[in-house]
């Protein structure tokens, strides 16, 4: 069972009755991620917020547009997910699905939305299959992927002498695609993998798995998972006591809400890729601190709600430059034609393949003495350009990119 629930009382109507000439359009939106488990903090609730956000400053209502935003919870189960997206295509009349963390799911609802030929906009899941060999007319990659983590974390441990790498990885589609980029990026940068092992979703207990690490005698521990998952195996391994016998911690997907769960007593000094941060600059401290007031005990928002946000407001762009939201395939090629601007990432683009291109960083996590306000956590490392952040074009296996 799930539960869908419209998330906006929409004043189209009112707004429509007072806009001289204006034409009603109806487009209806659905938010598909984790609400209730393991990711529903870095996602969640947070992301339809987001959506939220994204449709009132899409300017859109004002001109008679009634869009609605709906929500429901996947389970992080790809036969749930794709009965929902079923049911919301052919059923709710749902034009974009957004957001789908579980790399599972997300292929899953990649190839409906390609069959319905419907739009599914993806920020929550990092697979680089969704622009590599799944890649579909009908879908956009938003916010990162393995890749780009694989590119900023392990590249900089590789070269700061961190060698050599054992994997704790979470056993599914994000944890094969997480350790497969990650080690290729150490070997391209001098070092090499010494192995890993796998866990289900929802660990609790990583105690074996730490010992492993710790047998293996790599430099590094790369933990390739994400969610509550990588915040217990922090605790664990900071319990255990693995840093203080000389090995380092790669936290390959943690994000800013990961990073306030653990406490900085904890999290201090991991090293960390995002594409975002809410106090990069004045923009995104003003949509963070908007987001705050209405999000649960004044979250700040992560990078995945980030991309919902962005990713919702190019969508409505470009609906509304094309005028119509019944052909995914054409809606997704005028995305790909207009270039993106947004308060969050910037100006961008979206390639052929359907990823969306912008700046990944490499933060630190501050100690409790260098953090100045509440959620002021990171500092910044270095910038990888837009162009270096993700899969080059010419490596793409991409069925859209052949002749």
């Amino acid at each position: 069972m799930h539960r869908s629930y419209t998330v906006i009382g929409f004043l189209a109507g009112l707004l429509g009755a007072t806009a001289v000439g204006a034409q009603t359009k109806t487009v209806k939106i659905g938010v598909l991620n984790d609400q209730t488990s393991v990711y529903a903090d870095t996602g969640g609730p947070g992301s339809t917020l987001a959506a939220q956000m994204a449709v009132e400053d899409s300017g859109l209502l004002q001109k008679g547009w009634k869009i609605e935003v709906i929500a429901a919870d996947h389970q992080n189960k790809p036969d749930v997910g794709s009965s929902i997206a079923r049911q919301w295509y052919d059923v709710d009349k749902v034009d974009m699905i957004i957001d789908l963390p579980n790399s599972g799911v997300a292929l899953a609802v990649n190839q409906i939305a390609k069959e319905k030929n419907k739009v599914v906009i993806v920020s929550g899941s990092g697979t680089t299959e969704l622009t590599g060999k799944a890649c579909t007319p009908n879908t956009v990659h938003w916010t990162y992927d393995t890749y780009m983590l694989a590119k900023g974390t392990g590249t900089a441990m590789a070269k700061s002498g961190g060698n050599t790498w054992f994997f704790v990885t979470i056993d599914n589609a994000l944890g094969a695609a997480l350790e497969k980029d990650t080690t290729t990026a150490i070997v391209a940068a001098g070092g090499k993998s010494l192995g890993g092992v796998r866990h289900p979703l929802n660990n609790a207990d990583f105690s074996s798995y730490l010992l492993q690490a710790q047998a293996s005698g790599a430099k590094v521990v790369g933990l390739a998972n994400a969610g509550n998952d990588a915040t217990n195996a922090i605790k664990q391994a900071h319990e255990f006591g693995l840093t203080a016998r000389g090995q380092k911690l790669a936290a390959l997907l943690i994000v800013v809400s990961d990073v306030h769960g653990l406490g900085l007593e904890i999290a201090q000094g991991l090293t960390l890729t995002e594409s975002f941060y809410w106090d990069t600059n004045a923009q995104t401290r003003a949509f963070s601190d908007r987001f705050a007031k209405q999000a649960k005990n004044g979250a700040r928002p992560t990078m995945e709600h980030a991309g919902v946000y962005a990713g919702v407001l190019h969508y409505l762009k470009a609906a509304e430059a094309l005028g119509d939201t019944s052909d995914g395939a054409k809606l997704v090629v005028k995305m790909k034609e207009l270039p993106t601007e947004d308060p969050l990432f910037g100006r961008g683009a979206i390639r052929a393949d359907g990823r969306k291109i912008h700046p990944a960083y490499l933060f630190e996590v501050k100690t409790p003495a260098e953090s100045k306000a509440p959620w002021d956590y990171y500092k910044l490392v270095a910038t990888i350009p837009a162009d270096e952040a993700f899969r080059p074009l010419a490596e793409s296996e991409c069925p859209l990119l052949k002749k």
